[in-house]
């Protein structure tokens, strides 16, 4: 009886070796090809691309204040209880938003065609546009994105819509943001959704391998979603019910194993 039951304790803890082996690492640990001082050439990134209904905040200063201001919009204050409020009273920046054919309307010069462009090429374009036609001839535009935000969604930690200062943001970075993915996320199937022209496009992105950093979705547009894929083990987890725990046919069950297990360690042992 008692070779019995070692065996059957020598075939559990086995089965539960098995499941913490060194293989199970291959499937959680970024860049497993990456070898120590490597070096990789990187993408050129353009940057944020403008697109219809992004909003921008142009700024132009000059050394002449008075002539630069008719080109700034004014700031905007908001109180406690309004429609733009988050809870309390405050100034928040008054930016252009593009329209549907990609064009704002500025201050003297009239429509521009923005989008395709990133926020330098527009500062050239609107700098230009203020000295050719004599309106300034130290202009000094800014452009900065008002709107830029990703989601993140799925197995991570802290799923939202995250605000992204500046105008580049990698996919690691933004996985940061949302506190990094859980142990249950699938590392090798991770999901961008983009939204661009018109279309809507799906990139799927190996964490595991360094080939992520030469997808178009490596680095992230404004509004793309990600989708943190859950792994086998959470996708069986969700298959039951926590009601079942509750209900009297699941401590039943539980009882009557218990008793039959007793039974059977009884029997061995005469």
């Amino acid at each position: 009886m008692k070779h019995i039951l070692r065996t059957v304790i020598i075939a559990a803890l086995a089965v539960s070796m098995a499941s913490c082996s060194p293989n199970t690492w291959k499937s959680i640990n970024y860049l497993q090809d990456v070898q120590a001082g490597s070096v990789m050439p990187m993408s050129v990134n353009r940057g944020i691309i403008i697109q219809p209904q992004d909003q921008l905040s142009i700024i132009v200063s000059s050394r002449n204040s008075t002539l630069a201001a008719q080109f700034n919009k004014a700031m905007a204050s908001t109180y406690a209880g309004s429609e733009n409020s988050t809870g309390s009273s405050g100034q928040y920046i008054v930016g252009y938003t593009v329209d549907n054919d990609g064009d704002i309307n500025f201050p003297q010069l009239g429509k521009i065609h923005v989008a395709g462009l990133n926020r330098w090429e527009l500062q050239d374009k609107i700098t230009d546009r203020l000295v050719s036609n004599g309106l300034l001839t130290d202009a000094n535009v800014t452009v900065e994105f008002l709107n830029f935000k990703v989601s993140v969604l799925g197995e991570i930690t802290r799923p939202g819509s995250y605000s992204v200062n500046g105008d580049k943001i990698t996919i690691f970075q933004a996985l940061a943001l949302a506190g990094d993915l859980s142990i249950y996320g699938q590392r090798n199937n991770v999901m961008v959704i983009r939204e661009k022209n018109g279309e809507r496009s799906m990139f799927f992105l190996d964490l595991r391998d360094s080939k992520v950093f030469n997808s178009e979705a490596y680095y992230l547009q404004q509004n793309d979603v990600v989708y943190v894929t859950p792994n086998n083990v959470r996708a069986g987890q969700s298959t039951i019910n926590e009601n079942y725990f509750k209900s009297a046919g699941f401590w039943m069950s539980l009882g009557s194993m218990a008793v039959t297990v007793t039974n059977l360690i009884i029997t061995l042992n005469r």
